[in-house]
């Protein structure tokens, strides 16, 4: 029987913002998931990761930005997502009270909504763990432009799993980074993958493709267990 999913209202100041909240028995940690920039909580790819996690022991809460929530394309600035997670993360965590057990907190996201977590992480919000969807470190064919600076302070378990081909991450600067982070930082590449995980010649919907990635998202939570 497929995990139900059951819709939140997350506050963020005097804005609501939407979740899907869905919880196996015995979770082994919640993850709490922010989409890209360019796609919504409910895209397949973002269902597809969630129920793939969902059925191996991992409790979801998956959520929109604002600007998301409002019809708008153009990603909110920094504040307001940063201000975004910490609300879905407070969420997560009184959805774990509710439920007596209080277990692990993890933060992840696909591209945008990754990095915003790392940010809002490097601004004191508490996670057990940041997860990187294709970690949009520099603008399609731009490396000089590389978003990195933040991360070199985290010292909790990151894991990065990005596309041989994802044109966001030049696979030697990405490489890089994830070495000066250190020990606790983690990079899988897909190979083939593009900045969605889609590879050249393998026609598979975006919901199992975001299914093919959960075993190493799980298998890295429960390493760190």
């Amino acid at each position: 029987m497929p995990v139900a999913e059951t819709p939140v209202t997350i506050t963020v100041g005097d804005l609501e913002v939407s979740g899907i909240y869905a919880r196996p028995e015995s979770p082994v940690a919640t993850l709490v998931l922010a989409h890209g920039a360019g796609a919504g909580m409910d895209h397949p790819f973002m269902a597809g990761f969630t129920r793939a996690l969902n059925d191996d022991g991992v409790a979801t809460l998956r959520f929109n930005f604002p600007y998301r929530e409002a019809g708008r394309k153009f990603p909110d600035r920094p504040p307001l997502a940063i201000a975004t997670w910490r609300a879905a993360m407070e969420t997560a965590l009184r959805q774990e009270s509710a439920h007596g057990d209080g277990g692990p907190v993890w933060a992840a996201g696909k591209s945008f909504g990754g990095r915003m977590a790392s940010m809002a992480v490097a601004e004191g919000m508490e996670a057990a763990g940041l997860i990187y969807l294709g970690y949009p470190l520099h603008p399609p064919g731009k490396p000089e432009k590389i978003r990195d600076e933040h991360l070199y302070g985290l010292e909790l378990p990151m894991l990065f799993l990005q596309g041989t081909r994802d044109t966001f991450a030049t696979r030697e600067l990405l490489e890089g980074v994830v070495a000066r982070i250190g020990p606790t930082s983690v990079l899988e590449w897909i190979d083939g993958g593009d900045h969605s995980f889609a590879v050249a010649g393998s026609k598979r919907a975006a919901a199992e493709i975001g299914a093919s990635l959960a075993p190493a998202v799980v298998e890295f939570i429960r390493s760190h267990a």
